[in-house]
């Protein structure tokens, strides 16, 4: 291997990965980040004050993480330390305290930066208190999960949450064009494959210029790849998608939002970028299934029926061929009239038995199987609907203390414009019988 190197003109011991050769010296190279690093940043407008406190670096995995921390050391004149929640435990914890204990008594300041800091269990997320409350370190933090999860509340409380974003195109395209210009060739792809492997990086830095070094590894002198050969040689698709992270609910949510605001549209794309992502397509039935009686309910009773049916087609069918039933349910729930109707007056409903649990049904709904329940006035007045003129009483169902209540207000939508017709023809009926 080392002939191969050498024949290339090149030291094997010292070849280091592009993202490393291109790691920013100063923090106005790292991209994408302006909201936290441009003229107005939430960072720049610390280190102009020299206040920098603890921090927690909430985002996707090569969005520059760990290159900001170890500048903002740098640009502070802090001591930089890190450590890995993956590979570190109590005893080695205690260690880098001491360590930051001794250069503080030295009048030297600790920055300790914490990879996958979420990975720490609450016990030893207190652990980071005592140290951040004396100041012994400046704790900061990096985390790909949502940290109102996944930190203690009091570890927020003592930190900065700052939100370090994905990558855009324009991003990844600025580096590229260092790496060509650091390896002093270009990139051998045609524009095609240009934007391909722009979205192949799915906003990851490191990871785009870990593509551009396949590219250049792969490919012979004079040979340009079109979008189809490189996604052949690189062996690689987009997205990056986590089903049990951040990345399943934050899908779900915007599939669940586009069928609510009724664009169906945008829903196939939610659905089949979840499906692409390799999410278990019976989790999407269910949550069709809830969609269908929270946003639509009453308003299209068929609506439950066919997202019902789309699951049964998807477990009779499987992959792929299934996968058409759920995405027509996907595009029935996004163009059905919407209500919320049901969900609301169920919500209303539990609140009520809530604070209502303590009392009893009125004694004229109560059977009376018994001669003495019978003499207690069980049954007694009770009205049998389907006797009364147009099968309707108008007797009370409440408890006698409750008096009636309306949780349901059916909108002038969908099927619902007929249930609210019922009701209303219902409530007139029981103000006439009852003399009003």
């Amino acid at each position: 291997m080392s002939d191969l190197f050498q024949s290339a003109g090149l030291d094997a011991g010292a070849v280091r990965p592009l993202a490393d050769r291109l790691r920013p010296a100063q923090l106005s190279e790292v991209v994408g980040q302006d909201h936290l690093l441009g003229e107005d940043g939430a960072l720049t407008r610390m280190l102009r004050t020299r206040s920098l406190g603890s921090l927690i670096f909430w985002g996707p995995p090569g969005t520059g993480k760990t290159t900001v921390a170890r500048l903002l050391a740098e640009q502070t004149d802090l001591r930089f330390e890190q450590i890995s929640a993956i590979f570190t435990g109590v005893a080695d914890l205690k260690k880098v305290f001491e360590a930051a204990r001794a250069a503080r008594s030295i009048g030297q300041g600790t920055l300790l930066f914490v990879d996958e800091i979420h990975r720490f269990n609450r016990a030893q997320q207190d652990g980071f208190l005592p140290v951040m409350e004396d100041g012994t370190v400046t704790l900061v933090g990096a985390t790909t999960e949502n940290p109102s999860f996944e930190l203690n509340a009091a570890l927020l409380s003592r930190a900065h949450v700052l939100t370090f974003k994905t990558l855009d195109s324009e991003a990844i395209a600025k580096l590229l064009e260092r790496a060509e210009a650091e390896e002093g060739r270009p990139l051998p792809l045609d524009e095609g494959a240009r934007a391909v492997l722009l979205r192949m990086a799915d906003g990851d830095g490191r990871s785009a210029l870990t593509l551009a070094e396949d590219v250049w590894r792969a490919a012979w002198e004079g040979e340009t790849f079109d979008a189809e050969r490189l996604q052949e040689i690189v062996q690689r698709r987009a997205p990056v998608y986590d089903k049990s992270r951040d990345g399943h609910y934050n899908l779900i949510s915007a599939l669940h939002k586009s069928v609510r605001g009724s664009d169906p549209d945008a829903a196939l794309y939610w659905f089949c970028r979840m499906l692409d992502g390799g999410e278990d397509p019976l989790f999407l039935a269910r949550r069709l299934i809830r969609m269908a009686v929270e946003d639509i309910g009453l308003a299209d009773p068929q609506a439950l029926v066919q997202a019902n049916a789309a699951r049964d087609a998807y477990q009779m069918l499987g992959s792929p061929e299934g996968e058409l039933a759920l995405a027509q349910s996907v595009v029935y729930l996004a163009t059905a009239p919407k209500s919320n109707g049901v969900y609301k007056a169920y919500k209303a409903a539990v609140r009520s038995a809530k604070q209502n649990g303590s009392l009893s049904p009125p004694k004229h709904i109560l059977n009376a199987p018994t001669k003495l329940m019978k003499s207690e006035g069980y049954g007694s007045g009770y009205a049998y609907d389907h006797d009364a003129p147009d099968a309707f009483s108008g007797q009370d169902y409440f408890p006698e203390s409750m008096g009636r209540q309306q949780f349901y207000d059916p909108p002038e939508r969908g099927f619902e414009r007929e249930v609210r017709k019922r009701l209303d023809y219902w409530e007139r009926l029981r103000r006439e019988r009852a003399g009003g």
